[in-house]
């Protein structure tokens, strides 16, 4: 199987699904799952936030967005990270 990879709006209580605090991404195949979240290291890294909030973590809401949108988060963060205004 092919990676089938979901992306996600992280949304918490200073954010909304039109300005996310950042994007997570689930990928998928026949060997694992893994999660990553885009960094303000402006790299995808390992996260345990969509597994925590699947068990209970109701600290920030996740909603599944399209990769055009995530790609929209992504260079968002980008710029604040360029200029932090």
């Amino acid at each position: 199987m092919a990676d089938k990879i979901t992306y996600y709006a992280i949304i918490d209580d200073s954010s909304s699904l039109e300005h996310p605090a950042g994007v997570i991404r689930r990928i998928e195949n026949d060997e694992r799952e893994i999660d990553e979240v885009f960094s303000r290291n402006l790299t995808w890294e390992f996260s345990s936030l969509l597994y925590s909030a699947e068990h209970g973590d109701l600290t920030n809401d996740f909603t599944v967005i399209t990769e055009d949108e995530a790609t929209q988060v992504i260079e968002r963060i980008r710029a604040e990270s360029v200029d932090p205004e």
